[in-house]
């Protein structure tokens, strides 16, 4: 009898060691357990992973698009400055030109041109209608010599062109050839003052005239050139060196310096 008990507590135990199998009603109870860990409860975690590699994929885009466009504004105004660092000196080289060849001197302009590989200083002087009064053209002359070295030449009194007197003699001590300046000093000299209407003759036989009818220079040579206002209307142009064409063009700069009238000019006349 003890035997048979013995036998039959070793079942039970081995009974109890063996593991419990599910039965159908456990399943769901386990199911509804465990549930935190089953795979469906994992789908909105790899949802969310994307959707931040989306946006940050959208912001990297806009951040190249903002760099590419800093780019491009840095390379524009970049440009844009040199264009206009080129055209501040485009208009300060055409500005140095143009004070190099145009200049004023006593309120007269004079521009610098160059003909035939020589050089002149060249003034106009308008000239108008007596019928109309207009304005109808530009009397250019044409000196030799810059105004502005010519005032190194001394002069002494005023040269009063703004009168009725039309007649000017000159008087000419000798003949100054000067390689042939001299002819050209004269004419220009001559042309001048023809332009504003004053006879200009050659008369040795007259000279200064006390009473100031008509204006008088003499021509002379001397130890300097130079001009001086002797008497009321006689001047006298001092010669050194051959230098008559800056003694003229010296008085003739002088004489137009102080010129404010209008020069009308009559086509019947």
């Amino acid at each position: 009898m003890e035997e048979e008990n013995k036998k039959e507590d070793r079942i039970e135990k081995d009974d109890s060691d063996e593991p419990k199998k599910d039965t159908l009603t456990d399943i769901p109870q386990r199911a509804h357990q465990g549930g935190a860990r089953t795979s469906p409860r994992q789908e909105p975690a790899i949802q969310t992973s994307k959707e931040t590699e989306e946006s940050l994929s959208e912001e990297g885009k806009k951040d190249i698009k903002k760099e590419l466009s800093n780019t491009q504004n840095k390379q524009l105004k970049l440009i844009l400055i040199i264009f206009g660092g080129l055209i501040l000196i485009f208009l300060l080289g055409f500005s140095m030109v143009d004070s190099i060849r145009n200049f004023e001197y006593k309120d007269v302009k004079f521009e610098i041109v160059k003909e035939g590989g020589m050089i002149f200083y060249k003034t106009a002087f308008p000239i108008y209608s007596s019928i109309t009064g207009r304005h109808v053209l530009n009397y250019n002359i044409y000196l030799r010599n810059d105004p502005r070295e010519l005032k190194e030449i001394p002069y002494q009194g005023g040269i009063a062109l703004n009168t009725p007197l039309k007649k000017m003699v000159i008087d000419l001590e000798q003949d100054f050839h000067c390689e042939g300046y001299g002819i050209i000093a004269m004419a220009n000299f001559v042309k001048s003052f023809d332009l504003i209407g004053i006879e200009v003759v050659k008369d040795p036989e007259v000279g200064c005239d006390e009473e100031g009818r008509y204006n008088y220079v003499r021509l002379q040579e001397g130890n300097e050139t130079s001009i001086s206002q002797d008497r009321r209307r006689c001047y006298t142009i001092n010669i050194k060196d051959c230098e008559i064409l800056e003694g003229t063009e010296r008085f003739i700069v002088e004489a137009f310096a102080d010129f404010d009238e209008k020069i009308y000019y009559n086509p019947g006349e």
